[in-house]
């Protein structure tokens, strides 16, 4: 294992220590061993010698309540400012987001402040709580977690792309702000990990509808949340009943890999019947295309591509366009 994996891995176990996710230490070191030995990128260690090239900042201010924002560009010299900015586009494409650097605006696909806008406001106090995010991209909903007082916050996510973006916004927030040692990203998948039973809080932004088993899925982060944790699940939805569940073509708005959209009802039904309580819909929204779009940071297609051009209320498939929910649940 290279010694900037070494780091980051080692820096997590020492978070685990004497907390009530200690017990995660049984399996978790042996994974990341395998991991590197055997899972890595082929771009992985190039991306890895451009992070090293990142230079040493000291930003003014950081802020993580309000957006994830390190400095301005008085901080930096003009140099090293395009220094970041192209070495950040080496990256790319930058998914979730936006990010602002030292006057550079990281505009990413995702306006994934909106989406936290929405969520935030019907969730318990993340504060002196410990929280995992299943499917967490580059990180940006992880910093806004720690920006509302988590005292610990765990990424996981096997895209090493995201792995990278992850670090690269650490690295400018870890050299002024101690906050930075109680947030971690591990590559893997919420199936590689052991029932831990012990987080406060789980988030799932995205993932359900990527699994070809929803309730199994659903099972296993119950697995990883204490009694009386909280789950907070957003996927794409439909409408109708109980019983309404739309399992998709061989493609969803292109995405090869969509199985299952339910509607809210049904899937407060699949949560109920899990063993949890306490479950309510707290937010419908359709997805825009101001939400959603290509741009400088992410030039390929995006979701005006997947629309039909004559009725984007639909997916160029005939599917009902993309249309998510948030549901928020207890663990009995």
């Amino acid at each position: 294992m290279s010694k900037l994996e070494q780091t980051w891995f080692n820096d997590c176990y020492k978070s685990l220590i004497d907390s009530p996710l200690s017990h995660w230490l049984q399996t978790l070191p042996a994974q990341m061993n395998d991991w590197q030995r055997n899972a890595k990128h082929g771009e992985f260690d190039k991306w890895c010698r451009l992070l090293n090239k990142l230079p040493s900042t000291y930003p003014s201010f950081v802020d993580l309540s309000s957006s994830v924002s390190v400095g301005t560009e008085n901080d930096v010299d003009e140099y090293t400012q395009k220094q970041i900015e192209g070495l950040l586009k080496q990256f790319m494409p930058w998914r979730k987001g936006p990010f602002h650097l030292y006057g550079i605006h990281i505009d990413t696909e995702w306006r994934s402040d909106w989406k936290w806008e929405r969520v935030a406001p019907h969730i318990a106090s993340l504060k002196d709580r410990n929280v995992l995010d299943v499917g967490c991209g580059s990180g940006y909903h992880m910093w806004r977690m720690l920006g509302e007082g988590a005292s610990k916050v765990i990424g996981i996510d096997p895209t090493q792309l995201f792995l990278i973006q992850f670090h690269a916004i650490k690295q400018f927030i870890s050299n002024t702000d101690a906050v930075a040692d109680n947030i971690h990203f591990l590559p893997m998948g919420i199936e590689d990990m052991q029932p831990l039973k012990a987080f406060d809080t789980v988030f799932s932004m995205g993932v359900l509808y990527h699994r070809k088993d929803p309730m199994a899925f659903l099972q296993q982060l119950k697995d990883q949340l204490r009694k009386g944790g909280e789950l907070i699940l957003e996927t794409l939805v439909v409408d109708g009943d109980e019983n309404t569940v739309l399992m998709a073509g061989e493609r969803y708005a292109q995405m090869r890999n969509v199985w299952f959209l339910p509607s809210t009802a049904a899937l407060s039904v699949w949560l109920g019947r899990l063993g949890f309580e306490n479950i309510r819909v707290v937010d419908i929204n359709h997805t825009t295309l101001d939400e959603q779009r290509a741009t400088p940071w992410m030039e390929t297609q995006s979701l005006k591509d997947f629309l039909d051009p004559e009725d984007i209320t639909r997916t160029i498939e005939g599917y009902p366009a993309p249309q998510r929910a948030v549901i928020v649940a207890n663990k009995k």
